[in-house]
């Protein structure tokens, strides 16, 4: 089977999930409880769709399958904005009551920080990739003990509403935020396919890509950037899920076996539909909500993280 059946196969196996996510022992008061569902489905494939296109355009840059957008720190960034809020404002305030109004915020900083920080990386010559993925890797560990700092300062109940942004959440999903996130993913994804021609290139690495005459700074600064905006409006809708890019994108590229990047997207987010559609409805049916789908998702991702970086010690 090569990779455009097996990516159609992935797209009827997500549809189906959906399908029986949505109608399974559909009983009681339907007019509440459908729509309900189907905001639930959208959120997952929302979510899942942009931490696996983001993965994937991160991989492609970074030329490493372990490395994700995570390690940039704007997961970390994300509950350092939300305990800032909380610790400055109160749980009270505007923002954090009015759900459209703390996710402009989150999605705005996370974006002009991103901007900020590549901007200043690639401003000198001898600024590369790595470099930038060593600076995010100190910035992230930075804002998880500054969080850590400030929760410990701020009243106990303050810190329960704290401790509830720090844990990826579809059951309290916001409609309103939905809609919004449907409009800003169609939107950076009209934007991205300008820069889908370079995916291909791009994987041969940085000196092959400016060799065959891609603009390699001109084209990853903008990449980047979008890679930035979808983690940021994944984040902010449900929260952090740190391992689902890695585990996601890692299971495409094994499951398809091509270099062509329009295949690898979409697989990726077939596969990530999949494994959050799987999840949601193991979580509801079997383990009746004793636990969360982050922490299956990261259980399952960190195993794989490991199993990972045991082959690559090996490979060396």
């Amino acid at each position: 089977m090569d990779y455009k059946k097996k990516t159609i196969l992935l797209a009827l196996i997500s549809f189906s999930l959906c399908l029986l996510y949505i109608f399974y022992d559909l009983t009681g008061n339907i007019d509440y409880i459908l729509p309900r569902r189907v905001i639930k489905v959208v959120a997952i494939i929302l979510t899942g769709g942009a931490i696996a296109f983001s993965t994937t355009i991160f991989m492609t840059i970074t030329n490493n399958r372990i490395l994700t957008p995570s390690i940039m720190g704007l997961d970390s960034l994300y509950l350092l904005i939300q305990t800032v809020i909380i610790f400055s404002f109160g749980s009270r305030s505007l923002v954090m009551m009015n759900s459209n109004v703390n996710y402009v915020v989150s999605i705005v900083i996370m974006a002009v920080f991103s901007l900020v920080f590549f901007r200043l990386l690639f401003k000198g010559e001898n600024n590369n990739i790595y470099f930038l993925l060593l600076i995010g890797m100190i910035l992230g560990t930075f804002f998880s003990s500054f969080t850590s700092f400030m929760q410990v300062l701020i009243d106990p109940n303050e810190f329960m509403v704290a401790q509830d942004k720090m844990f990826a959440s579809i059951n309290n999903v916001n409609t309103n935020l939905v809609y919004l996130s449907i409009i800003l993913i169609i939107g950076i994804s009209i934007y991205f396919l300008r820069f889908l021609k370079y995916l291909d290139v791009l994987a041969l690495g940085k000196d092959h890509a400016t060799n065959l005459g891609v603009p390699y700074e001109y084209v990853v600064k903008r990449l980047l950037i979008i890679v930035a905006i979808l983690i940021s409006i994944a984040t902010a809708l449900i929260g952090p899920i740190t391992f689902l890019g890695l585990l996601v994108v890692n299971i495409a590229f094994e499951f398809l076996k091509t270099y062509r990047h329009s295949y690898l997207i979409l697989g990726s987010v077939f596969i990530s539909i999949i494994a959050l559609i799987g999840g949601q409805f193991i979580v509801e049916k079997i383990f009746t909500f004793e636990t969360t789908l982050s922490v299956i998702i990261n259980f399952v991702g960190g195993v794989y993280f490991i199993y990972l970086l045991l082959k690559e010690n090996r490979s060396w």
